[in-house]
């Protein structure tokens, strides 16, 4: 019995893809109201089209008028779950359960209906298509009860189209056109019933209705499924182009030699096939791993290095140490003779090579313009160029000049770097161990390759902008600081000038007053002396020189610079607390830039503290993101404080509120801190007291020689 043919097999095709996608939705997001609303759906459409195949398949009168009858038990449900599907569609995914209960009670009592054959009263043949259905007395209440529920649901739909807007338009305007299509294909199908005969080709209509809904998930998220579904759904459809057309031969071939086809036969036969075909995926991946691990392990190696490189690259920020680990890890990996990276430097204006292997003496090939004929063919492809495919299938002039070039660079291989569709750079790759082809694997790994290494590149390269930014902010924090540092310098110097003056045009008068020039050497000695030190100060903060830097343990300068200060607290009885970290890490610093800054720091502390006030002195490591980056040194006191207006200027030169000094202490401090790539923190509340924080870098390489150094001996020393 030939159950296959042009009438039947788009009902066939209708149930698998309803079926598989609705339980599909299902599995995906069984939570989500719209996605089990929407399996509902596909599920009665299955149950429709399977038993109007049967219907139209079989010849007897029994079973036509069985499936007949089990055909309305899908279509009993297509209308309300379609109503459901288009009002949470609508509504974000809200589902009005009391209508659902009203609708289901409805849908009940039309299989009441059918099942007392008052629905479907029987079936009549209709040669050649064999058996329709015959409407009974209650089949004009299921007909208006259809259309009803399918005229409002797209009603509801065009009006929520006209006024939505972006992606939820786009949805809409997919659930119109499937249901428009599909919907005018049950029309035919249903016509035969009041004897009006045509072929049940309306099924093809019906077929295109999930075929649009599915497109509309993986393009327009019509439903809560994540992207990922992509593959899934598009290997389910492309197994069911490949199966239908197979089971069709099956049954040709049952036909030529069994002289009959048994369609139960098929459709195992089909599950079967479309099992294997799930489960060869599956089985593909696993077997392609096994044997590159075994077989062909060194491809297996290559492979996985170079995947490691691409997840590395993203960590390294200078463009010539990446450039550099690309073609050193990719020639290893893959055994290649020759490699260059070139990069398009902007201030140039052409493509810098940054790295090569192999190449020799690069004079001449070191540097390309911009619109040499390789930079600009390998934009435009926007793809690997492969120079033997270039020489075989291209001979133009063009062609022929990127050709040469290729030869000039050794060239086999070329990875556009191609970011914001913009040309940056080309990695070279030579020839492949002992004259090998470049498979298409390797393509594709390298593929990849390139477009991870374009993504590090551009980093590397951004980095490398805010460096320099910040080199020019710290250059123009510079002068600002030095036109301060003049303004306040000229204030400084002209108050010990007028002082010498003074004495100068007395002196002549005076000369023979004993006591006048005394006290005029005097005076004029001190405030040249106070000249010679603002100038010294001056030049230690406008040219400070290069920390020499060596490990250090910054415990042991810490506690020599609070004995140092012991003698002007104890003048104050003033307490100097210390709490030091007895496994700190060495630092890698300059001792003596340091001892100043801590000295200056210590010395105002002991100025601004009151009697029997105290002073607390401690150093700890300091993590950030995770990761031990610094060691921090404390220093607060109990004194009066600084107030929040005067808090922003303690680092500016000349700013005190001392009645002596010259204000720059500070500044050198901040000064030499910032030398040390490290950084100087203030708080301070009035009546309370003031902290400072400096944070210095920690040299990790050091971290555990400072450790076995103190072998766990240091303890927390206390004063």
């Amino acid at each position: 019995m030939n159950i296959i043919n042009s009438l039947t097999a788009p009902f066939i095709a209708i149930f698998l893809s309803s079926s598989l996608l609705g339980v599909f939705a299902l599995l995906r997001n069984k939570n989500v109201t719209i996605n089990r609303v929407f399996c509902f759906m596909c599920l009665s459409i299955a149950f429709w089209s399977f038993g109007f195949f049967a219907t139209v398949a079989l010849k007897t009168e029994g079973t036509a008028l069985f499936w007949g009858k089990f055909l309305y038990v899908g279509a009993t449900f297509i209308p309300i779950f379609f109503l459901h599907f288009a009002e949470s569609l609508l509504a974000a995914g809200i589902l009005r359960k009391a209508s659902l209960v009203r609708d289901t009670i409805f849908a009940i009592l039309f299989l009441y209906l059918l099942g007392r054959g008052l629905l479907i009263k029987g079936v009549a043949p209709v040669e050649p298509y064999l058996f329709y259905d015959m409407p009974g007395q209650a089949y004009p209440f299921f007909i208006l009860f259809f259309f009803s529920y399918v005229s409002y649901a797209h009603y509801k739909l065009v009006r929520g189209y006209r006024y939505s807007t972006g992606l939820k338009r786009n949805q809409i305007l997919y659930v119109l056109s499937a249901s428009v299509i599909g919907f005018t294909g049950g029309l035919l199908v249903f016509v035969p019933v009041y004897g009006i005969v045509i072929p049940p080709y309306g099924g093809y209509l019906v077929a295109i209705f999930p075929i649009i809904l599915a497109y509309s998930i993986i393009q327009h998220r019509l439903l809560d499924i994540n992207v990922v579904i992509k593959k899934s759904v598009i290997y389910a459809f492309a197994s069911l182009l490949l199966l239908i057309p197979l089971s069709i031969l099956i049954v040709v071939f049952q036909k030529l030699f069994f002289k009959d086809s048994t369609w139960l036969f098929l459709i195992a036969v089909f599950c079967i096939m479309f099992i294997a075909a799930y489960f060869f995926q599956l089985m593909k991946v696993r077997a392609e791993r096994t044997v590159e691990s075994y077989i062909f392990k060194n491809k297996y190696d290559y492979k996985k290095t170079i995947s490691n490189l691409s997840r590395a690259m993203v960590s390294i920020l200078d463009i010539h140490e990446l450039c550099r680990e690309i073609i050193t890890t990719t020639t290893q990996a893959m055994s290649v003779n020759k490699a260059s990276v070139f990069i398009f430097d902007e201030e140039d204006g052409g493509y810098k090579m940054y790295d090569s292997i192999g190449l020799g003496d690069t004079d001449g090939i070191n540097r390309f313009a911009k619109d040499n004929p390789l930079f600009q063919w390998v934009g435009e492809q926007n793809e690997i160029v492969i120079r033997e495919e270039l020489e075989r299938y291209n001979t133009g002039s063009i062609a022929l000049s990127v050709t040469e070039t290729l030869k000039t660079m050794g060239s086999e291989l070329c990875l556009p770097l191609v970011a914001k569709q913009k040309l940056i750079g080309i990695i070279n790759l030579g020839m492949k161990g002992k004259g090998e082809m470049y498979t298409h694997e390797d393509l594709e790994l390298l593929d990849t390759m390139a477009n991870q290494a374009t993504v590090a590149i551009e980093n590397a390269r951004l980095y490398q902008d805010l460096s320099r930014a910040k080199v020019q902010m710290q250059r123009a924090d510079r002068l600002a600081a030095l036109g301060t540092l003049t303004a306040g310098l000229a204030h400084e110097i002209r108050n010990p000038l007028v002082a010498i003056k003074t004495f100068t045009q007395l002196l002549p008068t005076r000369f023979d007053d004993t006591e006048f020039r005394d006290h005029f050497l005097k005076v004029t000695a001190g405030e040249v002396d106070r000249i010679a030190s603002l100038v010294t100060e001056l030049l230690d903060f406008a040219r400070p020189s290069q920390p020499k830097l060596n490990s250090e343990d910054l415990n042991q300068v810490v506690e020599k610079m609070a004995l140092l200060v012991n003698t002007e607290s104890h003048k104050k009885n003033i307490r100097i607390l210390k709490d030091l970290y007895a496994s700190l890490p060495f630092v890698t610093l300059d001792r003596e830039q340091i001892k100043q800054v801590l000295l200056n720091i210590l010395l105002n502390a002991v100025d601004a503290t009151p009697e029997n006030g105290t002073i607390s002195v401690s150093t700890r490591p300091l993590t950030r993101n995770g990761y031990l980056g610094y060691v921090q040194v404390t220093i607060a006191d109990t004194g009066k404080g600084i107030s929040e207006e005067d808090l922003e200027k303690v680092f500016t030169p000349f700013y005190t509120t001392k009645h002596t000094g010259s204000g720059l202490g500070l500044s050198i401090s901040h000064q030499i801190v910032q030398e040390h790539q490290g950084t100087i923190e203030v708080e301070s509340k009035q009546n309370v007291g003031t902290t400072f924080r400096i944070n210095l870098p920690v040299n990790p390489s050091l971290m555990e020689k400072g450790r076995q150094r103190r072998s766990g001996d240091e303890k927390n020393v206390s004063h």
